[in-house]
């Protein structure tokens, strides 16, 4: 029986890279974002620092271990047996978890993920040995760390207040000393700004972390504890000397240098805290398994305790760490899910407009406006002047060249982010308590932003809409992780050998399935971000991509209003909410495509100025197209949806007669675009009577019809609103048609 624990062990082995893999995935955005978002080093240096930075962090973690092995639960009141389980579960949790958040975009914390799942395991666990042995629910406390685990979780909140307020207070004094002008300032403060944040990053990351290497001697580590002041004035004098010599001599800007350090550092910092939710888990497992099988130990795994686990300072294996570092940094490089969750941090923190990830919500709005209302009455208590000599401090320089080009927020707010971020996660470190990681760097650069003005009247309310999403993705982590972790360690308690294999299937089929679907979103939004194009400078550009638009808007059109007959004369109510699905997504593309108008018609030169009108037109007939398309679909999923009686055999019929025309016409016209072969629009616009004239005569019909054998009231309705709506479809279809040939027409003439 002793057997099923190795295959246990290699089971939470393959559950360690995995949760490595999709750790990391996870938290890149923790120390990529700032370096990435800035554009001031290449995105290769970021890379092999970042890499450089996890290796050596590994090296740092040993001291975090123990988290996992006795920071939540009481070892000594489990059995071997009982440890697997929870080990195992925790696992399972983990993954399966952060592979979900992963997918969808949002940056969540794995701490949080590893610690609520320990809890809910052990908890389970704990319970159901009260339950069987009679023992009151007080007798619970014993079963649980509950000073440490309270410790962790109130550490946890408390960075998060911490975070976004240095974070604010920063990048607010930051920002009064440089101004968005850096230029005008860096030569006089530079030096001593880069000395100050080289100084926290080396003391903090570098210096402290060397307390928790096991290699470094005795002498140095008390040298450390005993003269920190000693040590930090000394670093800020090197340091200020340092960056005035790179400044003066060398040339090199502090910035980047402070920010490839930062990354380093900040790289470094979520290794040693981060590493313990990866695999501290397994590594318990691993010196649980030590223990049990220790010659003279002849105690069944049931009745074995595990007060072996509450040691002090049981030194991790160091080529567990090597491995789990390597294992990190390939995944830096290769995971595809890491640059999704970038995007995220990215889009709420940048400094210039763009079209925003999240909708604005009621919470939002009002938190938004009682800030505005808060805003005016510190404007009626300042000073004028001292309010006019503030705000010159915030003007931003014109932005020019391309907007995909230009930086998502400037190299101070890079460097802020970047020291604040990981002296914070370096404390927590040192202290052993795991921080968030994701929690810090995040709250790091809202606050950065927030002080940086990046929130303004444009932007706001989709800014903090997006933030409570990320923090409420925060605590439904907690909530999931604890109540899946007690399900599955009460099933595997329970279903033992059975239970374990039928768990590692699902992790299989879910980690498939999960990759599937993320591949196709990412080749989707490839797909539009070819037609989301601002460096449109000329007319044939403008033609062009317009074209590409409008073959894709009509053939997403076809498809959609096909489906929807379809399924409407079958009454497959799921199959009509797939379509309002698809609809949702062509509706968000085109919204995207004119919220674009500003920066396209910005970029243009002057001799194709005159395409601005034709391009705004084309897009208001698409949205004119996609909004009768949404009423079709939308009218027959609710007339379906409050099962009313099912459209009649005839009016079925008629619609399907009028689809297999609209069909036909629309194929017609999406080869002509995709072809680029615009002299046959002709021949599809003659067509547009007839097809009118098929509508007009059906409405005549059913006019017919309830003057003689039509009963249902709501079958009426819905079907005069299908075919007054397809009406205003072709006609919308034809009018872009028209536009199209006659500017097209034009630009030829002018040749």
């Amino acid at each position: 029986m002793d057997q099923i624990y190795v295959i246990m062990l290699i089971a939470l082995a393959i559950l360690a890279i995995t949760d490595l893999m999709v750790g990391v995935s996870n938290d890149a955005v923790n120390f990529l974002n700032s370096a990435i978002g800035s554009k001031a080093v290449s995105f290769k240096t970021i890379m092999i620092v970042a890499s450089i930075g996890v290796a050596v962090g590994a090296l740092y973690s040993n001291g975090m271990m123990e988290i996992a092995r006795n920071g939540i639960f009481t070892p000594s009141m489990f059995s071997f047996n009982d440890v697997i389980i929870i080990f195992l579960a925790v696992m399972i949790t983990d993954v399966l978890l952060l592979d979900v958040f992963n997918t969808l975009g949002l940056p969540t914390s794995t701490t949080v993920s590893v610690i609520f799942s320990l809890l809910g395991a052990s908890l389970a666990l704990a319970m159901y040995k009260v339950y069987v042995s009679d023992e009151g629910l007080d007798s619970l406390g014993a079963y649980i760390n509950t000073k440490k685990a309270s410790e962790i979780v109130y550490s946890i909140l408390l960075s998060v207040v911490l975070s976004f307020g240095l974070g604010t207070l920063v990048q607010y004094v930051s920002r009064l000393i440089f101004t968005f002008h850096v230029d005008k300032r860096y030569k006089y403060v530079g030096a001593l700004f880069g000395g100050f944040a080289m100084t926290a990053i080396t003391f903090f990351i570098l210096v402290k972390g060397l307390k928790e290497i096991t290699f470094v001697p005795d002498v140095v580590k008390d040298f450390i504890k005993d003269s920190p002041f000693t040590i930090i004035g000394y670093s800020l004098l090197l340091w200020t000397i340092v960056c005035q010599v790179l400044m003066s001599v060398i040339k090199y800007n502090i910035f980047k240098f402070i920010i490839i350090v930062g990354t380093f550092g900040l790289a470094l910092a979520f290794a040693g805290n981060d590493l313990v939710n990866f695999i501290g888990v397994p590594i318990a497992a691993y010196q649980a398994y030590g223990m049990y099988i220790e010659p003279g130990q002849n105690l069944d795994a049931t009745q074995f305790m595990m007060s072996g686990l509450e040691q002090e300072n049981l030194p991790a294996p160091f080529i567990f760490l090597a491995l789990a570092g390597a294992v990190m940094v390939f995944t830096l490089w290769t995971s595809k899910k890491a640059r999704t969750v970038i995007e995220t941090e990215q889009n709420l923190s940048r400094q210039g407009d763009g079209n925003e990830k999240y909708n604005a919500n009621p919470l939002s709005r009002n938190l938004v406006r009682a800030m505005i209302y808060i805003g005016n009455g510190i404007s009626f208590i300042v000073p004028k002047s001292l309010q006019a000599k503030l705000d010159a401090q915030f003007v931003q320089p014109e932005v020019k060249g391309k907007r995909d080009s230009q930086p998502m927020f400037d190299v101070v707010r890079a460097s802020v982010n970047l020291v604040v971020a990981s002296v914070l996660i370096s404390i927590g470190t040192s202290m052993k308590l795991p921080l968030s990681t994701t929690y810090v760097t995040f709250m790091v650069a809202m606050g950065s932003s927030f002080a940086d003005r990046a929130w303004d009247r444009e932007s706001a309310v989709f800014r903090v809409a997006g933030v409570f999403n990320v923090i409420g993705g925060w605590f439904v982590t907690a909530i999931a992780a604890f109540l899946s972790s007690a399900i599955i360690a009460y099933i595997l308690f329970i279903g033992e050998v059975y239970a374990f294999f039928a768990f590692m299937i699902v992790v299989a089929i879910f980690f498939y399935r999960s990759n599937q679907l993320h591949k196709r979103k990412l080749k989707a939004d490839e797909e539009f971000r070819k037609l989301k194009r601002e460096d449109i400078v000329t007319i044939n550009e403008i033609i062009l991509e317009s074209s590409s638009q409008i073959s894709r808007v009509i053939g997403a059109t076809n498809r959609v209003y096909t489906d929807v007959i379809e399924n409407l004369g079958l009454q497959d109510l799921s199959k009509l909410k797939e379509n309002r699905k698809s609809l949702k997504k062509l509706e968000k593309e085109v919204d995207e495509l004119k919220s674009n108008v500003y920066y396209f018609i910005k970029n243009l030169d002057e001799t194709s100025v005159e395409a601005s009108k034709f391009y705004v037109m084309i897009l208001g007939y698409l949205q004119d197209m996609i909004q009768s398309l949404e009423f079709i679909t939308q009218n027959s999923y609710s007339h379906i949806n409050n099962n009313h009686k099912q459209l009649k055999f005839n009016q079925i019929r008629d619609l399907k007669s009028v689809d297999a025309q609209m069909m036909k016409m629309f194929d017609k016209i999406e080869v002509i675009f995709v072809n680029k072969n615009f002299d046959k629009l002709d021949e599809i616009l003659v067509e547009k009577e007839q097809l009118l004239h098929s509508i007009t005569d059906l409405i005549q019909k059913q006019i017919v019809r309830i003057r003689t054998i039509e009963t249902s009231p709501k079958n009426s309705k819905l079907y005069f609103g299908l075919l007054l709506e397809t009406n205003d479809l072709i006609k919308s279809t034809m009018s872009l048609l028209e536009l199209f040939k006659e500017f097209n027409l034009h630009v030829k003439n002018k040749k």
